[in-house]
């Protein structure tokens, strides 16, 4: 589905990624992990366009959308859900996934993301900005789902979430995973991440240091220990 090919990508005069190079497949949950600053982020924001690389290729479907504007590559059939959810503070839940509906009624209905996340349900009428930390996280990800993407970004999910809101994240997630959708996980927490990916790339400095599946990451100590252990 999706192919990065040795993408470099820069703010400004400073440079982040130096030729990260992944691809995922369909239904495939592919994990970005690493400490802060290593390049999670500005990954999911060069496939999204939002910080197109300098150098590279970023292929969606065999069509290159290197350098397309975000919308397009929206419309294409990837959602971002960033880190800081950007939901509408002064729509109201049932509002702010209106808003993001696909235009030509092939997206989830309210009904099938209510069932997902079925607290949204009971606060359909609340405004975003009212909203516990957690139940903004499940609204930017049904917010996305209502626009029917085939890939997901999701840019630290669980981050500043407790635990018993990232176990049934982590439920929620691996829904949309048994139901074939394709996601790229960008995470530090690296049980949520074991919990939910096929495979996984540990990113260290702007560049992919290790690769491999959830087994091999859980059988390395020596990795886990070098490039995750705080």
């Amino acid at each position: 589905m999706l192919e990065v090919e040795d993408i470099h990508t820069s703010y400004g005069l400073s440079q982040v990624l130096f030729g990260v190079s992944l691809h995922v497949e369909p239904g495939e949950v592919v994990s970005l992990i690493g400490r802060n600053g290593v390049g999670k982020t500005t990954t999911l924001r060069s496939i999204m366009g939002l910080t197109p690389p300098r150098q590279g290729r970023i292929r969606w479907m065999a069509q290159d959308i290197t350098g397309l504007p975000p919308y397009r590559i929206a419309r294409l059939g990837i959602g971002f859900v960033p880190e800081d959810r950007r939901i509408f503070p002064d729509l109201t839940v049932w509002e702010n996934l209106d808003i993001a509906r696909d235009v030509h009624g092939i997206g989830w209905s309210e009904a099938q993301v209510y069932e997902l996340f079925p607290d949204l349900a009971s606060i359909s009428q609340r405004r975003g900005g009212m909203l516990s930390g957690g139940q903004q996280q499940m609204l930017a990800i049904a917010r996305s789902l209502m626009a029917n993407p085939q890939l997901l970004l999701l840019d630290e999910p669980s981050e500043g979430l407790a635990p018993r809101l990232v176990e049934a994240l982590t439920s929620q997630i691996g829904a949309l995973k048994k139901n074939g959708m394709s996601i790229i996980l960008a995470e530090q927490n690296l049980d949520f991440v074991l919990a939910l990916s096929d495979r996984l790339h540990i990113l260290e400095k702007g560049q992919i240091k290790y690769s491999g599946t959830t087994d091999d990451v859980r059988g390395n100590q020596e990795v886990v220990e070098k490039y995750l252990a705080v």
